[in-house]
């Protein structure tokens, strides 16, 4: 549904939301006409649909690949996420997921939604998987391994130490990173890119995503979900939860500006590794959800609605980041503007504001001393907006078009 009061605020939004929305419609059309292929393609749209744009872009054997990895991953975290599973039905599920997927008639109902027709009719997955290349099925295979195991390993085991934040953050999201980079390599796009920052790749995003899901985790029925490490909240409340009570909003920001700075730790690596991706597409794969983070995380600072609801970036801003991001040139000045905007929001008077500013000065270092930041135009930093009624009038125009083709286009039920 089309925001009219977010299109009036952001004009220049309408065009790169238009641009996303046909994108979208066109990549549903090429969804494969096998049953296998087509149900994993369709649930891709399903479960995300950012991620199915721009895997399309990718050739068609390393999408095929990416596809069902990003399939197994979700089925595997489907299960890890199922609070209403007994420990000892999950834990052996998660450790022998890897062998699984090579076997096309199990299934495991569980989940809700779109993740539930995932996981009861998942040997669709496992017949595409049995269809790739060798390469890819290994790497798939060991990743989904080790991922299990991990996570096997902290259903029994609470996140303490920041050390066991960083360990659960690499089995969830680090291993996603150190396959996608195997994946690239056997598609001979790609060198191999080394563990250390495939692995910050992966711990960048899920640290974001574990940032700005406080609430929705914390509230998880019928047991609550908690990544935080208490290393960290504990020195500002006396149980995680507290943390959403309005009493203790002050205490509360200071944590979430604690999570956050932590984050910025693996921008660096995350930036080296971009800076070495030779094919395009898979470039762009790796490059919108990297500053999609870093752009969430300048939301989610200093604020205390990531304790009162959801923080995201708005549709516009995301659908220009996803028409917009082609060169590293675009990454540097996007994570150059998101930390500027960070920085601004800053206050002196938080326990952390020297360690945040520090960390966000290295990042802006790196972005000026790439020497890139004079060939973007920035669409992050805002602008007051210049309106007049016939640029308003053209908007409601544009819309009114817009809905009306996306309408006649819907495919009409007999």
């Amino acid at each position: 549904m089309v925001n009219l009061g977010a299109i009036l605020k952001h004009p220049e939004d309408l065009y790169p939301m238009v641009k996303l929305k046909l994108a979208a419609r066109q990549a549903e059309k090429q969804i494969p006409a096998e049953p296998h292929w087509a149900f994993c393609y369709s649930m891709l749209h399903k479960v995300s649909r950012s991620f199915a744009l721009v895997i399309q872009q990718l050739d068609t054997d390393l999408r095929d690949a990416v596809c069902i990895f990003y399939l197994v991953l979700r089925a595997l975290d489907t299960v890890e996420d199922d609070t209403s599973i007994a420990s000892e039905v999950k834990v052996p599920i998660l450790k022998a997921f890897h062998r699984h997927i090579y076997n096309s008639e199990w299934h495991f109902s569980c989940g809700t939604k779109e993740y539930k027709v995932l996981m009861d009719e998942f040997h669709h997955v496992s017949v595409a998987f049995l269809e790739l290349g060798k390469g890819y099925q290994e790497a798939i295979e060991n990743i989904t391994m080790r991922m299990g195991e991990g996570m096997a390993k902290f259903i029994c085991k609470e996140v303490e130490t920041v050390d066991d934040y960083d360990e659960y953050c690499h089995y969830v999201a680090g291993l996603v990173g150190l396959g996608l980079s195997k994946l690239f390599h056997a598609s001979g796009k790609e060198d191999l890119a080394s563990d250390s920052i495939s692995n910050s790749m992966g711990l960048f995003l899920q640290k974001t995503n574990i940032i700005r899901d406080y609430l929705e985790d914390i509230n998880e029925i019928p047991k609550s979900r908690m990544f935080w490490p208490r290393e960290i909240w504990s020195k500002y409340a006396n149980k995680l939860e507290d943390l959403k009570y309005e009493e203790n909003s002050v205490k509360a920001v200071h944590c979430l500006n604690d999570m956050v700075t932590n984050a910025l730790i693996h921008v660096e690596d995350c930036l080296n590794y971009m800076l070495a991706l030779r094919d395009p597409a898979i470039f762009r794969f790796c490059a919108i959800p990297q500053i999609m983070a870093i752009g969430t995380l300048a939301l989610c600072y200093n604020n205390i609605q990531v304790f009162r609801g959801v923080v995201k970036m708005r549709r516009g801003l995301t659908a220009k980041v996803i028409d917009r991001t082609k060169t590293m040139s675009d990454v540097y000045g996007a994570f150059y503007d998101f930390s500027l905007m960070l920085k601004s929001k800053v206050d002196d008077a938080d326990p952390n504001a020297r360690k945040t500013k520090a960390n966000l000065e290295k990042v802006l270092k790196l972005c000026r001393d790439s020497g890139a930041l004079g060939q973007r135009n920035s669409y992050i930093i805002q602008r007051k907006p210049q309106y007049n009624a016939t640029m308003i009038a053209a908007i409601f125009i544009i819309i009114a078009i817009l809905l009306a083709f996306l309408s006649a286009a819907r495919p009409t039920s007999m």
